[in-house]
């Protein structure tokens, strides 16, 4: 991987990841790489980068808000197929999900979809104890019952993403404030 200057508005850096991301393979890889993403997001970093895969095994929906793919030749059925990563590259826009952290408290704002926007107030205990827990790449077997099922309420809310046995928050932490305060 390597980084230059540039960036979002010139505010940030860019990041070139020199070998494909784990997307298509789920588990942990598919977990890190996400977080990587998330976290590249949370730093106002444009990322050039492409998946291991021409496929990728969950929604590609649920990734609109960060950086997407690079362009790459069209496949049939692959990610630049019109419901793969060319939707994804076209409803990409920077601030579409992301939270903010109050005290025993996180909110989340959501508008991947226009039509469903929504804000979250996390601030039962053991959701946000889960919430907090999957910033990094998670086991699912590392969680007590309770706390996989809070992830499995988040995750019905599009704000977890899990594969197989592995779970990531998706709602980066913005440091850079794109959006007028009004909107949270």
């Amino acid at each position: 991987m390597s980084r230059g200057s540039g960036g979002i508005g010139g505010t940030g850096g860019q990041v070139v990841v020199d070998e494909p991301l784990p997307l298509g393979t789920g588990g942990r890889g598919t977990a890190d790489a996400v977080r990587f993403l998330r976290d590249c997001q949370s730093q106002a970093l444009t990322v050039h980068w492409v998946p291991d895969t021409d496929a990728l095994p969950f929604d590609t929906g649920l990734l609109h808000h960060l950086p997407p793919p690079a362009p790459r030749p069209a496949s049939p059925g692959g990610p630049d197929g019109p419901d793969g990563v060319a939707a994804w590259r076209s409803r990409y826009a920077y601030g579409l999900l992301y939270h903010r952290r109050g005290p025993d408290f996180v909110t989340v704002m959501d508008r991947r979809d226009p039509s469903a926007a929504a804000r979250f107030t996390i601030d039962q205990p053991a959701l946000l104890a889960a919430f907090l827990a999957v910033q990094e790449a998670t086991a699912l077997d590392e969680l007590d019952a309770v706390h996989r099922e809070a992830l499995s309420l988040l995750a019905d809310e599009r704000l977890v993403l899990v594969t197989q046995g592995w779970a990531v928050a998706l709602p980066p932490r913005l440091r850079r404030w794109p959006v007028p305060c009004t909107s949270i």
